[in-house]
């Protein structure tokens, strides 16, 4: 899916994002976008909120971090 699917979302950079490598977020009720900030006008991932909401728990619990 491209961002147009996103038109009234306001696109958000990761905090922790560098200024070359970015990733911005999009909300709406139902499903989050997620794409490459050098390419605002490419593909989008789309997630469920639940789904997105589960990553984030799983991030913040330490799930992903290296051994």
């Amino acid at each position: 899916m491209y961002s147009t699917e996103f038109p009234a979302a306001s696109w958000r950079k990761s905090r922790r994002s560098s200024t070359i490598n970015c990733v911005e977020v999009a909300e709406t009720p139902v499903v989050i976008g997620v794409r490459d900030s050098k390419n605002p006008g490419g593909d989008v991932l789309r997630y469920p909120v639940a789904q997105w909401s589960a990553f984030l728990s799983g991030i913040k619990l330490g799930e992903f971090d290296r051994p």
